[in-house]
């Protein structure tokens, strides 16, 4: 009977527990969790090409996510992605900046710009060959006699080879050889003298090797002076074998 009644207090001691502890409120639910942070920009920006002559254009091509505000220095405000053509004076370093509201991203791109190369020399102007009259003018010289003579003076000889050899170097080339006179002496004198003059160039042009075909003589006695007046300086001009190249020669 005692442990009856034992039995009784535990059940209802336990019972009583449990409804205290039935009475107790629930705590309440946690906090939602806090949304993600928004994602940070990306950006990329390239240049085609990237090395170009001074004057000459490149284009720029970017492109760029998460973003609502992107800006090109040197440039400006551009869209989100996108690509423009530019033309810089000098080497330049481009940079993108992107911005949203996950923050900042940027990205360059280098363009270097080459001075353009120096102009090419002006084509070689080759000078015009001399004509053969040029080149006879140039090469060939008169011989000069003392008064009333017609012998081949010794400070001609050198003058002689070098008529010599270019008519040699030359040999379609014709010549006349003309007999001049100062005034001093009758008119038929001086056709003789000067006839006289004339063949004797010819005749040691001949013996320095020049084929005699090549060249003919007259005499102008003193009808066709170079110099007209009457002194020693100006009749010694007078005195002469002079050259003339003959027409048709080659």
């Amino acid at each position: 009977m005692k442990q009856n009644r034992k039995w009784f207090a535990f059940v209802a001691a336990l019972v009583m527990v449990l409804a205290l502890g039935a009475c107790k409120k629930k705590p309440p639910p946690p906090p939602p969790a806090p949304p993600p942070p928004p994602p940070t920009p990306t950006a990329s920006l390239s240049a085609n090409p990237t090395t170009v002559q001074k004057g000459q254009p490149t284009t720029l091509n970017w492109r760029t996510e998460n973003a609502t505000d992107v800006t090109i220095d040197p440039g400006g405000k551009v869209d989100l992605s996108g690509q423009q053509q530019v033309t810089p004076q000098d080497s330049t370093t481009y940079r993108l900046v992107a911005k949203g509201p996950g923050g900042q991203q940027e990205a360059t791109a280098r363009v270097t710009v080459e001075a353009p190369p120096p102009p090419p020399p002006p084509p070689v102007v080759e000078r015009n060959q001399p004509t053969l009259e040029q080149d006879f003018n140039q090469n060939v010289h008169d011989v000069y006699f003392d008064y009333d003579g017609y012998n081949v003076r010794g400070d001609a000889q050198q003058t002689l080879q070098g008529d010599a050899q270019w008519l040699k170097a030359h040999p379609n080339a014709k010549v006349t050889i003309e007999g001049h006179c100062d005034e001093r002496g009758s008119t038929e004198y001086n056709l003789t003298l000067g006839d006289n003059r004339a063949r004797s160039v010819r005749d040691a042009l001949a013996q320095m090797g020049v084929n005699s075909s090549q060249l003919n003589v007259i005499s102008f006695g003193k009808e066709k002076p170079f110099c007209t007046e009457s002194n020693e300086q100006c009749w010694q001009q007078n005195r002469r074998g002079h050259f003339v190249l003959g027409a048709g020669s080659q």
